[in-house]
């Protein structure tokens, strides 16, 4: 997974040159992560320390507005976060990474109203955002809109057909709805495009393992072994196998 800081590079420099850009829904991994693996707390501290100091001389340097906001993420002051994305966005309504990042920010804070108020506009000046269709399906679905989430999910895969990840967020929430035969019908296209992703495949033995579906089980697991997936990875799985 990306870092805040890399992803918000990312959205800023595409930005500039091309028109559209390219944690997930459930138990699928969404979006973006705290960042502290990269910088410790105090180093983080630090950094907003610095910042705090460059602003004061230079209050309208937007870049140094994004660049707080981040450390603000990386220590979970969500709301000193909003606050300078609230700033920037009251000078520059357009602004992608403020918008993007203040609904991740909104999502955290289970202000989902909000995040999807955000992620809509941010589609609205780039539609082709595979992460942002992403967060606000997520969004969606914690708000608890099923046919909504459900739309989302299946324009995010006619928009990205090659996509792996667009396969596994729909299959994802097709799980957790328990509407298996459609879910193990995503599962197989997402690791038709990643084979090698383990994610993938025991998500799919686990469904075929709750449908009693042993021998199915056994045979998508040791498929993924000979594809090169380590079998250690799938050990959980294949001892579930064993036991009912």
């Amino acid at each position: 997974m990306k870092q805040i800081g890399r992803v918000m590079q990312h959205v800023i420099s595409r930005a500039r040159f091309c028109a559209c850009l390219v944690f997930i829904i459930t138990n699928y991994s969404l979006l973006i992560t705290n960042s502290a693996s990269a910088q410790t707390r105090q180093q983080w501290r630090d950094s907003l320390e610095v910042l705090n100091g460059k602003i004061g001389r230079d209050p309208n340097n937007l870049d140094l507005h994004l660049l707080k906001a981040e450390a603000n993420i990386n220590l979970e002051q969500w709301d000193y976060a909003l606050a300078e994305y609230g700033k920037i966005l009251h000078v520059d309504e357009k602004n992608l990474a403020a918008l993007y990042f203040r609904a991740f920010v909104h999502s955290q804070q289970n202000h989902y109203d909000l995040a999807k108020v955000d992620y809509e506009a941010f589609l609205r000046l780039q539609p082709q955002h595979f992460e942002a269709r992403l967060g606000l399906a997520h969004v969606l679905q914690k708000m608890g809109r099923r046919t909504d989430t459900v739309d989302e999910l299946n324009r995010i895969v006619q928009m990205f057909p090659d996509s792996a990840d667009a396969y596994a967020a729909r299959a994802a929430f097709e799980t957790e709805l328990k509407q298996y035969d459609i879910a193990l019908y995503d599962w197989d296209e997402a690791i038709r495009r990643k084979p090698l992703n383990e994610g993938f495949v025991v998500s799919k033995a686990d469904i075929l393992i709750t449908l009693y579906r042993m021998d199915e089980a056994r045979r998508e697991l040791n498929a993924a072994i000979k594809r090169g997936v380590p079998r250690y990875a799938l050990k959980e799985w294949l001892d579930k196998c064993k036991k009912k």
